[in-house]
């Protein structure tokens, strides 16, 4: 899918406070999104496309640029089928070049005779090459496919630039009017925006170097966006200091943070900051410890039912990380596992007031197979690997208790990932990758029913 930025009803935004999204319109869906970013400075770039019911409606143009959109997203799809199947077909021609060579040389060298042996052989060989005349000719189909796919492109720019001239026509204040009327309906759209399937993960940000090669940090989900409060626990067992560093610049800095001292130690890098509490798990149990900030107490802890500790089933990479406490847009849930369970990676959903099991999950996915996983929109997603080259390879669904393999990779910058936790506030993962503290945005697909709107 080409993105297309052209004037009204196409506009593009600059915006700050929410993240990044390009919208597409979809005639019996409504608003469609296909990206969500944020850039490190928290700005991000929305571009909209306006309803077939809002104020652009009236104008005359917009469906003839909603079906050139359409036109242009099929003319990128056959360009992408064309790219894959010309790569292939130009392997295999290479693979032919050589024995065709070879043939060459071998009939150069028979001077006229051959023995029964080596005509078969050559036999044998000219067979292989059947296949190339079809493979030539499919070649053929393809020039004369790009070649009118380059015309459409062709009319399809012509067609945009005159709209384009069109609707520079209308006056500055009318253009105005429309800007206001799109980033009202974009700022509604956006407060809908709460889930969607993870389709892509950016390049890392790396905020900070401090610390072991292991430990966990992160910020309050529940949290007001005016509270940036940055809480950092370094290593996996045994700890029990906890620095609240006032805002990230501070953490950056490491100045103006206060300690805080939990009354039992904690084990692995699974904890998470939910509503002014943190969670987690206390050092060889599979205790749940509810520690509340404010009061510097313990409000609850409970064990979870059957749950492995003290490495019976940890992450790939160990560190008594045998049970990860994650939050997303719709709770508090618990990743562990338990010997009813194989070995297999269980997903609770704790009641964050009293830490009783609401709900429970049997993935299916063994846990110490899985490098880190993390929790957006009731879907877990896990991890191959904690090393250099892991992806995100697995999702379960809550929803509808299924699963799928996927395929999404993402830079492990420093080669070895002990914390990897999603904060839907920010939309962003927040991950301890060797003694670094690193940021990565995430792109969510999203499908928004606007059938209510005016």
């Amino acid at each position: 899918m080409w993105p297309l930025t052209v004037p009204p009803p196409l506009l593009l935004l600059l915006c700050s406070g929410l993240a990044g999204q390009t919208l597409f319109q979809s005639p019996e869906e409504g608003w469609q999104l296909y990206t969500s970013a944020q850039a490190p400075d928290g700005k991000c770039i929305c571009t909209a496309v306006i309803p077939a019911q809002s104020t652009c409606s009236r104008d005359g143009r917009s469906r003839e640029l909603r079906q050139l959109m359409e036109k242009v997203q099929n003319v990128s799809q056959s360009m992408e089928v064309l790219e894959l199947r010309t790569y292939r077909d130009l392997q295999y021609v290479r693979g032919m070049e050589t024995l065709m060579r070879s043939l060459d040389a071998r009939l150069r060298a028979a001077d006229g005779s051959l023995s029964a042996k080596s005509f078969q052989e050559l036999k044998d060989r000219m067979t292989e090459l059947l296949p190339l005349s079809s493979v030539l000719e499919q070649y053929k189909a393809d020039t004369r496919t790009i070649v009118r796919l380059r015309e459409e492109v062709r009319n399809l720019s012509g067609s945009l630039a005159t709209i384009q001239e069109e609707m520079g026509a209308y006056g500055y204040e009318d253009l105005q009017q429309r800007v206001m009327a799109l980033e009202a309906r974009l700022h509604a759209c956006a407060q809908k925006l709460g889930c969607g399937k993870l389709t892509g993960v950016s390049n890392p940000i790396t905020v900070r170097a401090m610390g072991s090669r292991f430990g966990s940090w992160m910020t309050d989900t529940m949290a007001p966006s005016a509270d940036s409060r940055v809480w950092y626990m370094d290593g996996y067992y045994k700890g029990r200091r906890v620095l609240e560093f006032r805002t990230l610049g501070d953490f950056i800095k490491g100045q103006n943070f206060i300690q805080h001292l939990l009354p039992q130690p904690w084990a692995g890098t699974g904890h998470v900051v939910y509503n002014g509490s943190l969670f987690y798990n206390k050092y060889q149990s599979n205790v749940v410890v509810k520690y509340h900030f404010r009061s510097r107490s313990v409000l609850v802890q409970r064990s979870l039912p059957g749950a492995g500790y003290n490495n019976t089933f940890p992450y790939s990479w160990g560190g008594f990380s045998d049970m990860d406490f994650m939050v997303d847009e719709s709770g508090l849930w618990a990743v562990y596992t338990t010997n009813q369970n194989a070995g297999n990676i269980v997903v609770s959903r704790l009641d964050p007031h009293t830490l009783e099991v609401m709900r429970s999950w049997d993935t299916g996915y063994p846990k110490r197979s899985a490098g880190e996983a993390f929790m957006i929109c009731g879907v877990l997603y896990v991890t191959n690997s904690h090393l250099a080259g892991a992806k995100v390879y697995f999702a379960y669904f809550t929803n509808t208790s299924s699963y799928e393999y996927t395929d999404v990779p993402f830079h492990n910058q420093y080669s070895h990932i002990s914390m990897l936790d999603y904060n839907p506030r920010e939309r962003a993962l927040y991950t301890w990758n060797n003694g670094h503290q690193v940021l990565y945005n995430v792109t969510l697909f999203h499908v928004i029913s606007t059938s209510g709107d005016p």
